[in-house]
C-alpha cells in the first residue's frame, strides 16, 4: 500500500520530471536555425536537457543558444538523444542523415517542417521522412507554433500543438512532450493528416476569403446602385454635381444595406437546413455541400455584419462634422432670419426620428451581443443552453429593431424629410 501511494497519478510523469534537468531525458534537435534556437529555449525553461547537431558547430554564434544547451556534431546528438529527435532543418537536408539511421533507429522523429507550395495531393514532407527512416517512429508535430510562440512561453500565443502519426507510441511521448512544455497537443489523426498541416502555413484565411468578397460585393452593389441613382443621374439630367457624396455619404448609406442583408444570411441556411430535414424526413443525411459550407462560414457572416454595422454607426456619428453640412445649417438660418420664418414644431416628425434613430442604437447593441458571444473565449464559458438563447432571441432583437431602422428612412415626415435634405445626419 505505501508503495502504491508514492507512486506517480500519471505514469508518464517520470519521463519528464520536475526536480531539474539532470532528471530528464535529453532531446536532440538536428538543425541550428531560428527554429532550433526557439526550440531548445523553450525546452530549456521546461526543465528538459537539449542537445542540438549541427554539421558546422564552430560557425555558431556563441550566446545564440542558453548555456544549458549542449552543442555538438549531428552524430552526437542523435547518439546523445534518449528517445526523441526533433528534426529542425530544410526536408532537402533530410538525405544528408542518412548515414545515422543506425543512431536514430527505434528514436521518435518529429518532423517540424513546412510545405512550400500549395499541394496536399503528393507525399508530405513527414511521409517522406517515414520513408527514408523506416526504422524509426515519424511524428508530424510543431509545424503550426511560431518561433515567437516558442520563446514568449504558455501565457503568450497559442498554445494548440497539432500531432499526427501512423505510431501510437510515437504520437503518446510526443504529446506527453508537448505537455510538458506547456502546449495543448491535438491528436490529428495517421501520418496522412501531414499533408493538411504542412500546408497550413500557406493559407491565409481559408475560411473568410467566401464570407469577405460576398460582402464586399454586395457592399460594391449597393454603393454602385446609389451612386447611379443618386449621384450620376441627377448630373446627367440636371447638371447638379454631388460628386463629394461618394467619400463618405454614399458609404454610409451602403454600410446598413449591406449590414442587414449579411445578418439574414447568418440565419437564412438553418432556416433551409430545417426545411430539408423535415422534407427527407430525417436528420442522419448530409446537407448538400453548398449548404454545408454556407452553414460553416455563419459566424464569419455574422462579424461582419457586425463591422458593417459598428462602421455605419461611426459613419453617422461623423455626418455633423463634415464641412458640407456646416455650410447647410448657417445657411438656412440665414435663410429663416433674413425672411423673419420659424420652423414649426412638429411632434409626429419628433417621434419619428427618435424612435428612428434608437432602433438603430438597439440593433446595434443586439448586434454587438452577438459578435462577443461568438468569441471563444466568451463563448466557451456558456453552456448549449446558454449560447442558444442568447444566438436566437438576440437575433429576433437585433433584426426587428434594424429592419425598422431601415425602413424608417423612407416613411419620415415632410418636415423630417426637409431636415434630412438640410443636414443630412443621419445618411441610411
Amino acid at each position: 500500500m505505501a508503495d502504491d501511494m508514492t507512486a506517480p497519478l500519471l505514469s508518464d510523469s517520470r519521463d519528464y520530471a520536475d526536480d531539474g534537468m539532470l532528471s530528464s531525458p535529453t532531446v536532440a534537435i538536428l538543425g541550428s536555425g531560428d527554429f532550433s534556437r526557439s526550440l531548445a529555449v523553450r525546452l530549456v525553461s521546461s526543465r528538459v536537457r537539449v542537445a542540438v547537431g549541427s554539421r558546422c558547430v564552430n560557425r555558431i554564434p556563441s550566446g545564440l543558444f542558453p548555456d544549458a544547451v549542449a552543442l555538438m556534431n549531428q552524430e552526437g546528438a542523435a547518439a546523445q538523444a534518449a528517445c526523441v529527435v526533433f528534426m529542425a532543418l530544410f526536408p532537402e537536408h533530410y538525405g544528408s542523415l542518412l548515414g545515422l539511421r543506425s543512431a536514430l533507429a527505434g528514436k521518435v522523429l518529429v518532423d517540424v517542417s513546412n510545405a512550400e507550395v500549395l499541394d496536399i495531393h503528393g507525399p508530405s514532407n513527414a511521409e517522406r521522412l517515414a520513408e527514408q527512416f523506416p526504422e524509426s517512429l515519424v511524428v508530424k508535430g510543431f509545424n503550426t507554433v511560431s518561433t515567437w510562440e516558442l520563446q514568449t512561453g504558455a501565457r503568450d500565443g497559442s498554445k494548440q500543438v497539432l500531432i499526427c502519426s501512423n505510431s501510437a507510441e510515437g504520437k503518446r511521448k510526443v504529446i506527453q512532450l508537448a505537455r510538458h512544455m506547456g502546449f495543448h497537443p491535438l491528436d490529428m489523426g495517421g501520418l496522412s493528416a501531414a499533408r493538411e498541416m504542412e500546408v497550413m502555413s500557406l493559407r491565409l484565411f481559408p475560411s473568410w476569403s467566401g464570407p469577405v468578397m460576398l460582402t464586399f460585393l454586395l457592399f460594391l452593389f449597393f454603393y454602385t446602385y446609389g451612386f447611379l441613382r443618386g449621384i450620376l443621374l441627377p448630373f446627367i439630367l440636371q447638371g447638379h454635381s454631388v460628386f463629394y457624396r461618394l467619400a463618405l455619404e454614399l458609404v454610409n448609406e451602403s454600410l446598413p444595406a449591406v449590414a442587414l442583408v449579411t445578418l439574414s444570411l447568418v440565419y437564412l441556411p438553418g432556416l433551409f437546413a430545417a426545411f430539408l430535414q423535415l422534407w427527407r424526413g430525417t436528420k442522419y443525411r448530409r446537407f448538400p455541400p453548398w449548404l454545408d459550407n454556407w452553414l460553416q462560414r455563419r459566424k464569419q457572416l455574422g462579424l461582419l455584419s457586425f463591422l458593417c454595422a459598428a462602421l455605419h454607426g461611426v459613419y453617422s456619428v461623423c455626418q455633423p462634422l463634415r464641412r458640407v453640412t456646416q455650410h447647410r445649417l448657417i445657411n438656412a438660418a440665414y435663410r429663416q432670419v433674413k425672411a423673419g420664418t420659424e420652423e414649426p414644431w412638429d411632434e409626429l416628425a419628433v417621434w419619428r426620428s427618435e424612435l428612428y434613430l434608437s432602433c438603430g442604437v438597439l440593433g446595434l447593441g443586439v448586434l454587438s451581443l452577438l459578435a462577443i458571444t461568438s468569441v471563444p473565449s466568451v463563448g466557451n464559458t456558456l453552456n448549449w443552453r446558454e449560447f442558444t438563447f442568447v444566438q436566437v432571441w438576440a437575433t429576433s432583437l437585433s433584426l426587428s429593431p434594424s429592419c425598422t431602422h431601415s425602413s424608417s428612412a423612407g416613411i419620415l415626415p415632410s418636415t423630417s424629410r426637409r431636415i434630412s435634405s438640410t443636414c443630412r445626419q443621419c445618411s441610411c
